[in-house]
């Protein structure tokens, strides 16, 4: 998987949030956009998932040489981010078996199987408007790392979670990364200290 950008931009109203960015992320290698809180980085992700429009600029997806346009890109990658919402009426069980409708699930895990690695067997029927932040926040993570695709993007994804979560996360990476093109944002160390490559988001100010 290969993502391109060419002079890219984004601006709400009149001011620049970033631009003239060129860069290519490479499947298989892990990248983390840095900056400080309201630099950018949210947003950025959002333009890299196709989720926002570049105000400027060209972004490509390609997969094994092949081109793929913004419209199927949903289907290449996963996302954990804080401002995406879970179903909360859903139970546990009820939202992995909507969740994995529309993602293959890595290495075909099934719910009793993902609902082991969160250490949730006691909270599997109870809907997700019961648990806590922290609870909601693996939940995410999980999603999004179980979801076989080539692109995974994670935005500040310990938010919520303790000393024991963050070992948790990090197992996570270990064990799910492989092969894929990994990006993270974030501003603490611990969430991207895998990551070979770093890309500060300040830099693309004017």
């Amino acid at each position: 998987m290969k993502i391109e950008l060419e002079q890219i931009g984004r601006r709400f109203n009149r001011e620049w949030i970033f631009r003239k960015i060129n860069y290519s992320f490479h499947s298989g290698k892990s990248y983390a956009v840095l900056g400080i809180n309201g630099s950018g980085k949210s947003t950025f992700l959002q333009v890299i998932s196709g989720s926002l429009a570049p105000s400027e600029g060209k972004l490509s997806y390609a997969l094994a040489d092949k081109n793929i346009e913004v419209e199927q890109l949903f289907e290449h990658l996963s996302i954990a981010a804080p401002y995406l919402e879970l179903i909360e009426e859903f139970t546990l069980n009820e939202l992995l078996d909507f969740h994995f409708q529309f993602k293959k699930r890595i290495h075909n895990l099934e719910n009793e199987q993902l609902i082991l690695l969160l250490n949730m067997e006691a909270n599997k029927n109870k809907q997700l408007k019961y648990f806590s932040s922290g609870m909601k926040q693996r939940v995410k993570l999980v999603l999004a790392f179980c979801s076989d695709t080539p692109i995974l993007l994670l935005d500040e994804p310990t938010s919520n979670l303790d000393e024991q979560g963050i070992q948790w996360y990090k197992k996570l990476v270990t064990d799910f990364t492989q092969n894929r093109l990994t990006i993270v944002c974030s501003n603490q160390n611990h969430e991207f200290d895998f990551c070979q490559e770093q890309l500060f988001i300040t830099d693309y100010k004017l």
